[in-house]
């Protein structure tokens, strides 16, 4: 992905060394979350709530080290993606009559206070409707070669987009209606919604790309194989074989590997905002 000597977003905030402090979220990360879950044999929401309380007493692990050449080079990465994904939705945005609000990005170290509790780098990336700010340990990518088998700089933008996709969604309304559903449907019954709201963030990543290329060119060869791998490796259904060796469906949050790949294709390949409804479509 070409991204050296482009523009980098003002609007990251870079606390990586500074005392952190617990998780709520719905990014990517929760699907990390779902493979410890599933070596534990445990309730998410249990460990959820051990992985909190841990962030709260631990100590600021880092404090003051010095940032090495790589988290440098990962932090300029990160807010020249962000910088992309600005450039997007604010045409976008204006182009239905809209404003975008541009989001903030902070990097963290091992944990952080946030408006929706406070997070650990367990939990992986995630957006705070709340707040509305992306939290990202960038660690994570790390985790996302090694562990999942996805590496590559496009594989970390498509991360970083994802999680801007949730933001889109708290602008245009989805998030809060999402979350007046928790309130009257059943367990079940809710992870289906939230799995649409994942698959719609995906798409929207897909819809970021595309138009991040048409303005500036930003892909090399094998960058789309890399976004697919990374898409593929974070489906419930693969996460949840690899931890347990079976799939549960009814308790999917983000969707399969090969509906997360699809419609992150979809918003890649068209462009266009008003395909990635996933709240109507029947079938996902």
């Amino acid at each position: 992905m070409k991204w050296r000597g482009r523009r980098q977003s003002e609007n990251m905030v870079d606390r990586r060394g500074v005392s952190g402090g617990t998780v709520v979220g719905g990014g990517i990360g929760i699907l990390i979350l779902a493979m410890i879950v599933g070596l534990l044999g445990g309730d998410p929401r249990q460990v959820m709530q051990q992985a909190n309380q841990g962030a709260a007493q631990a100590p600021a692990a880092g404090e003051g080290a010095e940032l090495s050449q790589l988290d440098i080079d990962r932090g300029e990465f990160v807010a020249t993606v962000l910088a992309d994904t600005e450039d997007v939705w604010t045409e976008l945005f204006s182009q239905s009559g809209l404003v975008y609000e541009k989001p903030q990005l902070e990097l963290f170290q091992h944990g952080t206070q946030t408006a929706c509790g406070s997070a650990t780098s367990a939990a992986g990336p995630f957006y705070c409707p709340a707040d509305r700010k992306v939290y990202l340990d960038t660690a994570f990518f790390d985790q996302l070669a090694q562990q999942l088998n996805a590496p590559g700089d496009f594989a970390q933008a498509y991360v970083v987009a994802h999680e801007v996709g949730h933001h889109v969604q708290n602008l245009l309304g989805k998030t809060s209606e999402l979350d007046q559903m928790r309130r009257r449907l059943s367990e079940v019954e809710y992870n289906k919604q939230s799995v649409r709201l994942e698959l719609q963030a995906d798409f929207y990543a897909g819809v970021m790309f595309h138009h991040a290329q048409r303005q500036k060119g930003i892909l090399e060869e094998g960058d789309i194989e890399e976004g697919l791998r990374a898409a593929a490796a974070i489906g419930d259904d693969t996460l949840q074989k690899r931890s347990r060796g079976t799939a549960n469906q009814e308790s999917f949050t983000h969707g399969t590997s090969e509906q997360r790949v699809r419609w992150f294709m979809k918003g890649l390949q068209t462009g266009d905002p008003e395909q990635g409804n996933t709240f109507e479509v029947q079938q996902l």
